[in-house]
């Protein structure tokens, strides 16, 4: 490798709903649009296309060949001549437990992908994806600039604590659903721990509203609390970052299973880490002094550190060290 930039084509469906801007969801927009824009080793090129692109265009124009998924929905259905090609093509994934229900290992040859990445930890990656399959943990999603003005936390409600997300329907009929039809697809399957806290009387929870939160600036919201849940069974979720980035105090699940010590976090230090025996022992803790100034301690660390160590731009940091693996 050269001293020059690295040159970029990212090929996406102009209509890929993550990468609009108007979603209630933009992790997926602000790192793609924005985090890679600002990167100074990069030149990225934007080739929003409809089902077809023709990638034989790109010969000896780039050196790496960007896809936001794959997957149909967000790539080309067709990219015409990537096999003659030699450039090396890295592509995102989807949710790794969808990748057989959608067959998306029929794309590993169709758009000649070389490398995957995404914020699951290896080791989730590897239970659906053969192990050929070349795959990097890079974590992303998280835009500082979003979490530059929010409440202090003395300012913020002390005696609740804010449970956000999709959780499991509490009624019978809904769990016996669940076990027999959507056993390992529903919210109970992914988020046992935060459908468990639904039940205690001192935790809110908003969900969504059709395809939107109900409040849909959610920084601010987050802020409207001194702690908050951020909880997955099987991997660590968006809102592991997004929750600590607004201040509060974040507890955290971090078990064996869904490999949250990866993310860096310290329990008692940037967050109070939590599972299915201590949850209740946890919140309780704090609920019972909450202004004892060790809460707001840990919270400003937690903040610290998502906003300087795991956010978009130190993961486009760690794709362009991908990057320069594959070319050498």
């Amino acid at each position: 490798m050269t001293n020059e930039k690295i040159r970029v084509a990212f090929i996406y469906k102009r209509n890929y709903v993550f990468l609009t801007g108007n979603h209630f969801d933009n992790t997926t927009y602000y790192f793609f649009m924005n985090a890679l824009q600002r990167n100074k080793e990069l030149d990225v090129t934007y080739f929003p296309s409809d089902n077809k692109f023709d990638a034989s265009q790109l010969k000896d124009k780039f050196d790496i060949i960007l896809l936001p998924n794959n997957n149909t929905d967000g790539t080309p259905d067709e990219l015409t001549g990537i096999r003659n090609l030699k450039t090396p093509v890295i592509s995102r994934t989807g949710d790794p437990h969808y990748a057989k229900k959608y067959n998306q290992f029929q794309f590993h040859e169709k758009y000649k992908i070389d490398y995957y990445f995404n914020l699951q930890p290896t080791s989730y990656f590897y239970q659906f994806y053969p192990k050929h399959f070349k795959f990097k943990q890079i974590l992303f999603g998280l835009e500082p600039s979003l979490y530059q003005h929010v409440k202090p936390f003395k300012d913020r409600i002390k005696n609740r604590i804010l449970n956000s997300g999709n959780v499991g329907r509490p009624t019978l009929k809904s769990k016996i659903a669940n076990m027999i039809l959507h056993r390992k697809t529903s919210a109970w399957h992914f988020y046992k721990l935060r459908t468990k806290c639904n039940y205690l009387p001192y935790v809110d929870h908003t969900g969504m509203k059709g395809n939107k939160y109900i409040n849909e600036d959610y920084p601010s919201y987050l802020s409207q609390y001194r702690a908050s849940i951020a909880a997955g069974t099987y991997f660590p979720v968006i809102k592991y970052f997004e929750i600590p980035a607004a201040g509060c105090l974040t507890f955290m699940e971090v078990t064996k299973k869904n490999d949250a010590a990866r993310l860096g976090y310290q329990d008692n230090k940037t967050a109070v880490f939590i599972n299915v025996d201590n949850y209740k022992d946890r919140f309780e803790e704090f609920l019972n002094d909450p202004d004892n100034e060790k809460w707001e301690n840990i919270a400003n660390a937690g903040k610290k550190y998502t906003l300087e160590e795991v956010n978009n731009d130190r993961g486009v940091d760690e794709l362009v060290r991908l990057m320069k693996q594959l070319l050498g």
